[in-house]
């Protein structure tokens, strides 16, 4: 009796396999077959590089992809991160072309990467520009004292406990934060300028952390047109000479525990807490 409810178990499990593999033949002879233009997502706090980048580099060296859109709706986020997207980006451009569809939001660190790209197209009303550095750092020295609670701090070296929030900054220390704040900027407007093509003094004007629209963003010169997404489709088409309808790859995106069950805001305050103070970060509220 034991041996035939097996034998039916494998059965099943075998019919199952069958199944799926021919209908994944299935999918496979019936995926369209136009020219393939890659889609790169970049959406949200910016606190990690690694999937975008493997995205970027893997349609690279596809060579069944004739070009990339970078579809970007994001305020920015940390320093590090972005400027590794911005720099694969740009090697991505040395071999393929690259257009960029800006969402709802893409300022700061979101721009920094759309700036890499050839063409930049967004909708009228998108926020964008930004271009500025921000670093927030929480006080706690009068909650501490009325906790009564007393902070002991051993450290070797003037600034190793820069920042911290258990006393207030010295004026040697701001000064010192400014330094990195302003090189970091000047690294920004730098790379801006590049991707661009435009004068650093023109980007260094625009660079005071002001938002714009996408119109007025286009009067500027920070961006290449207006669209939605699907406009900018239709322009890379005419530039990769592509006929007909063209077949759009997205890059496959894991099932992540995680991002189920504590979604995405809480993700994204995780990383903002616990990240890098620096950062591309367009701020309303401030």
């Amino acid at each position: 009796m034991a041996q035939s409810k097996t034998a039916k178990a494998l059965i099943v499990i075998c019919s199952v396999i069958v199944v799926a593999f021919f209908v994944s033949i299935i999918r496979g002879v019936t995926r369209p077959v136009g020219a393939k233009i890659a889609v790169v997502e970049i959406e949200g706090m910016i606190s990690d590089s690694k999937e975008a980048m493997k995205n970027i580099v893997k349609f690279k060296e596809d060579d069944s992809i004739r070009g990339i859109i970078l579809r970007i709706n994001s305020p920015g986020g940390a320093v590090g991160p972005t400027q590794e997207i911005y720099r694969e980006v740009i090697k991505l451009k040395e071999k393929k072309p690259v257009y960029v569809s800006m969402g709802s939001l893409c300022a700061s660190g979101g721009y920094y990467i759309a700036s890499a790209g050839q063409r930049i197209y967004a909708n009228p009303s998108t926020v964008t520009g930004s271009i500025g550095v921000i670093m927030q750092l929480a006080m706690l020295e009068g909650l501490i004292e009325k906790l009564g609670i007393q902070m002991t701090t051993i450290k070797a070296g003037a600034f190793k406990d820069a920042g911290t929030p258990f006393r207030e900054m010295t004026k040697e220390e701001r000064a010192y934060f400014n330094s990195v704040v302003e090189s970091i900027h000047a690294q920004f407007i730098k790379d801006v300028a590049a991707g661009r093509k435009m004068e650093v003094e023109k980007i260094r004007k625009l660079a005071d952390g002001r938002v714009f629209t996408g119109t007025q963003a286009k009067e500027l010169g920070l961006v290449d047109g207006l669209g939605n997404f699907y406009d900018t489709v239709d322009e890379f088409k005419k530039v990769l000479k592509i006929s007909g309808k063209p077949n759009l790859v997205y890059a496959e995106k894991p099932f992540s525990f995680s991002k189920w069950l504590i979604g995405s805001l809480a993700r994204d305050l995780v990383n903002e807490r616990f990240s890098s103070p620096f950062k591309f970060l367009f701020s309303p509220q401030q």
